[in-house]
């Protein structure tokens, strides 16, 4: 599979070209159009409970769409729920990454996707306390919302981030959540305040704008559901 992105860095859109025969996975609802011929299977991926899983905890759908390319090929366009940029993974066997909630677009029918235990602390931080983990050899798309900033941690170099700005991060580096002020309450209501502390080697991947910022201004403005 080869991936050719446009629209970036606002509306980011990315063209899955397959051989012929290839099947690619795609995460529900992410398929913007395909060539004619391209076949479409949809399926709880890893069986029942690991799907559970990454619907429930991980953030992402509880189907993975299966979309298989003709004799002659063909490709496939996929674009993520908010505006912002893409990014994609070249996974090589030896190094995974680990992706919050939600960025998870596409990959490889070669890249393994599972659903990881993120910490405890991460389930009451209004993040999730699962991440999807992606490692294998192909390419993995993940998305952003707003800019995408990646961030090359040296052996020992340490970066603190905000929970809701973080995007994806290499196996490599070592994270830690701990609570930024002192409102430990309104902390694990809503998760204002929690951090990841990040340790190199390797790299992290944010984006410029929290989703949950927006949530707060729907909510603000009549215009999402209130809690």
């Amino acid at each position: 599979m080869q991936v050719r992105t446009r629209h970036t860095p606002s509306y980011g859109v990315a063209r899955l070209m397959l051989a012929p025969g290839e099947p690619v996975r795609v995460e529900s609802g992410s398929m913007l159009a395909t060539s004619y011929g391209v076949t479409v299977e949809s399926r709880a991926q890893g069986g029942f409970f690991k799907s559970l899983a990454r619907s429930a905890l991980g953030g992402e759908s509880f189907y993975v769409s299966t979309y298989t390319a003709p004799q002659q090929g063909g490709w496939v366009d996929v674009a993520p729920t908010l505006p912002g940029d893409l990014n994609v993974l070249e996974l090589d066997g030896r190094v995974g990454w680990c992706v919050t909630r939600g960025c998870w677009v596409a990959s490889a029918s070669t890249v393994q996707v599972e659903t990881q235990w993120g910490g405890f602390q991460n389930l009451f931080g209004g993040e999730g306390g699962f991440l999807t983990r992606v490692s294998g050899h192909g390419s993995a798309v993940v998305a952003c919302y707003g800019a995408l900033d990646v961030v090359t941690l040296q052996p020992g170099e340490c970066i603190t981030i905000d929970t809701g700005h973080v995007v994806a991060y290499a196996d490599t580096v070592q994270s830690q959540l701990r609570q930024m002020n002192q409102g430990v309450a309104q902390s694990l209501k809503s998760g204002e305040g929690l951090v990841f502390d990040f340790a190199g080697p390797g790299q992290v991947l944010t984006q410029t704008r929290n989703p949950r910022g927006l949530v707060g201004w729907l909510r603000a403005n009549g215009l999402g559901p209130r809690s």
